[in-house]
């Protein structure tokens, strides 16, 4: 079970890091999503911060909670533009970081401290 806990913080990482990295850098294409919203570019960077903090923050184990309650938050807000926005399969990474994050959710509060 510990390489399982391992393994999902390592993936969740490994998405969150360079879609938060591509926000920050203003890239064409993580940018979209924002205006498609009318929302402010400006929101992209707060998201893009976001995501990298919460990647790093879910290792530390005074933070893993905090962090995994925010990417979840994040995380729902992709699976609307994907929904309200075909394909809807593109919500796909996004549902799957968002059960990730459940998951961590669950181990902090079982006391599933790895």
């Amino acid at each position: 079970m510990k390489y399982l806990h391992w393994t999902i913080l390592g993936l969740v990482t490994l998405i969150m890091i360079p879609g938060g990295a591509m926000k920050v850098l203003r890239m064409e294409d993580a940018l979209l999503p924002f205006s498609q919203l009318n929302l402010p570019i400006w929101f992209a960077l707060v998201i893009g911060i976001a995501e990298i903090a919460g990647a790093i923050g879910i290792w530390i184990t005074r933070t893993r909670r905090i962090a995994a309650i925010g990417l979840a938050v994040i995380m729902v807000g992709a699976v609307y533009y994907h929904v309200r926005f075909p394909p809807v399969l593109g919500a796909l990474p996004a549902l799957c970081v968002f059960f990730a994050c459940l998951y961590i959710l669950r181990q902090t509060w079982n006391g599933g401290r790895v």
